[in-house]
């Protein structure tokens, strides 16, 4: 998939970027083709795929759930910047942090978020549950993203502290997840999940890896 296709996907799949946020994404890809030769980001066999399984599987999540105009972010285990650097440039009034463990990630993640030359992004080395003992990031964020970083059970309990009442926690994954939402919701029986399996017109990928985005919500 090319940019043209890319964005091509999008639109005919409800995901509108006009010309400026398509420069950003364009930029955003280029940039990751030229560090991912130094710092192994994605999977090298996946460069001719960047647009289709990374940038376009972020944006997914914008198919299945609403993000809120002002909504405050956090990307958890961001890696390249993914869902996080995507989704901001696809909503950019949203304000997100990209966080990761591993300080030349999360660095070089915060180098493509500063190069969008959008505000309200920025990158943090550190893990979400050391995130959660900071009284400044305590219960305030309104969505809380991921891509394949942990099972579900371990994701909510990294979040669980820092997420606003009624926020969203959208998450990216794929096969079978019916144990992995059992086992959740024994441990946090408030926990609600919906449950999408991702099917784009213009891309048969998705559905033949049972690529699934995840609403859930942590009830009273």
């Amino acid at each position: 998939m090319d940019s043209i296709e890319f964005w091509t996907t999008c639109s005919v799949n409800g995901i509108v970027l006009d010309r400026k946020q398509m420069e950003n994404i364009d930029r955003f890809h280029n940039e990751l083709v030229i560090w991912n030769q130094r710092i192994n980001m994605i999977s090298r066999q996946d460069m001719d795929n960047i647009y289709e399984r990374h940038i376009l599987h972020s944006l997914t999540i914008l198919k299945y759930a609403t993000i809120a105009p002002k909504a405050r972010c956090l990307d958890v285990g961001t890696g390249g910047g993914f869902p996080g650097i995507p989704l901001k440039i696809a909503l950019p009034e949203i304000t997100m942090l990209l966080t990761d463990s591993i300080a030349k990630k999360s660095k070089t993640a915060g180098m493509f978020a500063q190069h969008t030359g959008l505000r309200n992004i920025s990158a943090k080395t550190v893990r979400a549950e050391a995130l959660a003992d900071m009284p400044e990031f305590r219960a305030s964020f309104d969505v809380i993203t991921a891509r394949a970083v942990a099972p579900l059970v371990q994701l909510v309990s990294w979040v669980e502290r820092l997420i606003k009442p009624n926020a969203q926690m959208l998450f990216l994954k794929g096969g079978n997840l019916t144990e992995e939402i059992t086992e959740a919701q024994k441990k946090f029986p408030s926990l609600s999940v919906q449950e999408h399996s991702i099917d784009l017109v213009g891309s048969t990928w998705f559905k033949e890896q049972e690529k699934k985005v995840l609403v859930c919500r942590l009830g009273a």
